[in-house]
């Protein structure tokens, strides 16, 4: 039988990712949004203390990946009057992250890479589970194609970074207007390699107002006991192999600590379900 079913339309909140050169603004195109939780990473955002305040947004100051995502774990779980998270520049957090990877696994075959890898997807996982617009920024550096000819620019942080995102744009200056280039898109308000003039007035002429600015939705995740039990099920029953995998990737996760809550509840009854009737009784 066939399973394809026709799409339908999705409403989504923007998942923007913006790079660009020193000296473009991405700070000051990134706290445009209102009702902002700012995770400032470079301490950019003490220049802007009236903007933010007047805007109604907030501001946290961290390079430490695991404050990051606890911050953001915690606008997904709780409830709170902010809209759109704003993480600026990752690429501060990536480098002191890899620093603490490298301390910690070393470097042969790129072991910190990986080590570095696993908190980078959670931070993209619980990011695309948060009801919040995201804005993420990153420095930029130069990229070069063949005979070390300059092609660009590119992002400079994790690699996989761009692919988490609906729309990638790209920072410049023109004169005096900062300039955003839609280097990737998923879209149709922004179509690929438009360039327009930045600010929030553009994207809300692009994007769904209701969208941007609508109260955020809380999410209960797994709770303590829950992952316990979980945990405790498995070392008794043996699953068909890559049955977890699958329950992580559908749910979009990669710990069973962020996984909602009414799943994790599913999956503990479909284990019990399998318990050797010893244990069952």
């Amino acid at each position: 039988m066939l399973r394809a079913k026709k799409p339908e339309a999705v409403v989504k909140r923007l998942k923007l990712f913006m790079y660009g050169p020193a000296g473009v603004g991405k700070t000051t195109a990134a706290i445009q949004f209102p009702n902002s939780y700012v995770i400032d990473c470079e301490k950019g955002a003490e220049n802007y203390d009236k903007l933010i305040t007047a805007s109604g947004s907030a501001v946290f100051q961290t390079t430490d990946m695991s404050e990051v995502l606890a911050e953001v774990k915690a606008l997904l779980t709780e409830k709170h009057e902010f809209r759109t998270l704003v993480i600026d520049p990752i690429t501060t957090v990536y480098n002191d992250l890899l620093e603490k990877c490298e301390a910690k696994v070393g470097t042969d075959f790129g072991r910190h890479y990986g080590e570095a890898n696993k908190y980078m997807k959670r931070l993209a996982n619980l990011i695309m589970a948060l009801d919040m617009n995201v804005v993420v920024t990153a420095h930029a550096k130069a990229e070069y194609g063949e005979n070390l000819r300059k092609l660009g620019y590119t992002f400079d942080g994790w690699k996989q970074l761009d692919y988490w995102f609906d729309l990638v744009v790209e920072l410049g200056k023109k004169g005096k207007k900062r300039m955003a280039r839609v280097s990737k898109t998923r879209i149709e308000g922004f179509p690929d390699e438009d360039v327009f003039e930045w600010s929030y007035d553009s994207i809300k002429k692009r994007y769904d107002v209701d969208v941007l600015e609508k109260e955020a939705q809380a999410v209960r995740l797994a709770a303590p006991e829950q992952v316990r039990e979980v945990k405790e099920l498995l070392n008794i029953v043996r699953l068909p192999e890559g049955t977890v995998d699958k329950w992580f990737a559908k749910a979009g996760v990669d710990l069973w600590e962020d996984m909602p809550n009414e799943v994790i509840a599913k999956c503990i009854e479909f284990v019990k379900s399998r318990l050797p009737a010893a244990f069952a009784a």
